[in-house]
């Protein structure tokens, strides 16, 4: 478990940046295949899913630093501009990266008259391996989407070797709901962590498997949108019901925490509890309301001069 990809000098590329481009270039393979089946305008996709990516990576770097700015706020400036952009480091924040690429369909779909849904459907599998590329991702660096420690027999003792996660868990942190350091043991020369946790890194894959796999049948709906608000309900209940319950995050508020050894390591309520409950309420109303509408007419194929617009 090292987060080093490859390294050449002092330059190095990361698993977590791999990965997750392997997640990004297999959707806009599986995406723009269904494009053409469906008689949609390809070129469009394609240029939408560019500028989606730099909005999305943007959305999600932004919304990473702005709920953890604690992590930055004692670097000092102008260091703290470079380590802010960084993403060589980790972190970023999924709904900050689905905010953004939201925001790009809705500019096509104002400016260029493109049917909002039609083509949002056509990025749920890219998000569903976006997201099994970066828990990868988050295994490899060893510090990122941490579990919370555990008695239950499914805890996860990290091997000593994994030493990103243990450096980084036994530099003692100032919230003691998130301080791992209590835990820590010198073994030979070095700290180890010895406490099991819950793998909530593992949790992030089997989800993301799970809504790869939905999204095969959500698409074969006619209802645009479908798919769309399906894959929002479903990564909202997944991810707070049981990857967030079990992470080491923040509280807040603090409305129940029980974790250690002797305990099954669950805390509520983290921000991400929080924001998915209304996105759970909003896609169940939109769900009722297309399924009431029902699906519209097929879309003509497109000429030639619209394939090249």
């Amino acid at each position: 478990m090292d987060p080093v990809f490859l390294q050449i000098g002092n330059f190095t590329i990361a698993w977590y940046g791999v990965l997750i481009t392997l997640g990004i270039v297999a959707g806009v393979w599986v995406g723009t295949k269904m494009a053409r089946e469906r008689g949609l305008n390809v070129d469009l996709f394609n240029d939408m899913i560019l500028w989606m990516i730099v909005w999305g990576l943007v959305g999600a770097r932004a919304v990473f630093v702005l709920t953890s700015w604690h992590q930055f706020e004692n670097i000092p400036f102008p260091r703290v501009l470079w380590d802010i952009i960084n993403l060589r480091q980790g972190g970023i924040s999924i709904h900050g990266g689905l905010i953004g690429g939201i925001l790009v369909m809705l500019y096509y779909a104002r400016r260029k008259g493109m049917d909002f849904y039609r083509y949002a459907d056509l990025c749920v599998p890219g998000v569903a391996f976006g997201i099994i590329g970066g828990r990868i991702g988050n295994i490899m660096n060893g510090t990122d989407t941490v579990g919370r420690v555990t008695g239950w027999p499914i805890g996860f003792r990290w091997p000593d070797s994994a030493r990103a996660f243990h450096d980084g868990m036994c530099i003692k942190n100032p919230n003691p709901d998130m301080d791992l350091s209590q835990y820590c043991q010198r073994i030979g020369d070095q700290l180890v962590m010895t406490a099991p946790v819950h793998f909530t890194q593992l949790y992030g894959v089997i989800i993301g498997i799970i809504l790869s796999v939905a999204a095969y049948f959500w698409l074969r709906s006619r209802i645009p949108g479908w798919a769309f608000w399906q894959f929002w309900l479903w990564y909202s209940i997944l991810r707070a019901g049981w990857e967030e319950t079990f992470r080491l995050n923040p509280l807040s508020p603090r409305a129940y925490l029980n974790q250690g050894l002797d305990a099954p390591g669950i805390g509520f309520f983290t921000d991400t509890h929080l924001i998915s409950i209304p996105l759970i309420l909003v896609s169940i109303w939109m769900l009722l309301r297309l399924r009431k509408k029902g699906a519209p007419a097929p879309v003509p194929a497109p000429t030639p001069e619209a394939r090249s617009a």
